[in-house]
């Protein structure tokens, strides 16, 4: 299983990191909400929990956990605060968190709540294994998505897809053979959330086409359409004119979308 600790206090930080490891996780730091939230968004494999102290430079843990929340509603969320008071607790709550420790704190206590939350995540992920309706697992060209896996096949190579990438690929997958601009991705994908740009969409883009495509420096499946977006294509035509006609109209390769 794999933590993230969003700590600036480096000495804990270390401290939750060796006792973490200690127990046989995966551990991951940061000492702010944006490079938490990045992080969070790119991790392969994806995380199972979040570890968040409260008192953060620039985006405070409550900002922090609102946006995680928007991204994901089921990662569980450990707040680490020296913050005692009931209304700090009750905004904590209210902002998305699932327990609460304040410091200084007991290692045995901390280590057996993350434990129950890790247990949790354990059983969840199964849960959604175990039910498996066969439409989560589609199919194009040499590439098989499995949605309840959160896992992608391109011939022999395997992908852990992230929460955002997969939502990202279905998205594509609904709407095959549709332009879409970078506005109605950060609409419908993101719900508006401030905290994604035209930039950000286009990595993710980059890192699906990686994925999905045999060379994503010329790609077949996820076009660029310059200045507006994107276009999925689920069954190109043999002799690519898809291809050829979005690099003529983007001006640039798959690698490099129109900002």
């Amino acid at each position: 299983m794999r933590i993230l600790v969003v700590e600036d206090e480096e000495a804990i930080a270390k401290g939750l990191k060796f006792n973490f490891e200690r127990e046989g996780w995966q551990v991951d730091t940061v000492t702010d909400g944006m490079s938490a939230l990045e992080l969070y968004e790119s991790a392969q494999p994806p995380m199972d929990l979040i570890v968040l102290d409260l008192m953060l430079p620039q985006m405070s843990g409550y900002e922090t956990c609102r946006a995680l929340r928007r991204l994901d509603m089921d990662i569980p969320v450990l707040a680490l605060t020296a913050r005692t008071l009931s209304e700090d607790k009750a905004h904590a709550f209210d902002c998305g968190v699932d327990q609460y420790l304040t410091k200084p704190f007991s290692l045995p206590e901390l280590l057996s709540r993350v434990r129950n939350l890790l247990d949790r995540r354990r059983r969840n992920l199964e849960r959604r294994s175990a039910v498996r309706p066969t439409e989560d697992v589609i199919r194009f060209g040499d590439v098989a998505v499995d949605f309840a896996r959160f896992e992608l096949r391109r011939g022999s190579e395997v992908f852990s897809l992230t929460t955002r990438e997969q939502e990202l690929l279905r998205y594509f997958l609904e709407n095959d053979g549709v332009v879409l601009s970078r506005s109605r991705l950060q609409s419908d994908v993101w719900k508006d959330s401030p905290d994604i740009s035209s930039r950000s969409i286009d990595n993710f883009v980059m890192r699906l086409r990686r994925m999905i495509e045999t060379d994503s420096s010329t790609p077949r499946h996820l076009l660029s359409i310059r200045g507006t977006g994107y276009r999925f294509v689920r069954e190109p035509s043999p002799d690519g004119t898809e291809a050829s006609d979005s690099a003529a109209s983007d001006g640039t390769n798959g690698e490099h979308p129109a900002p």
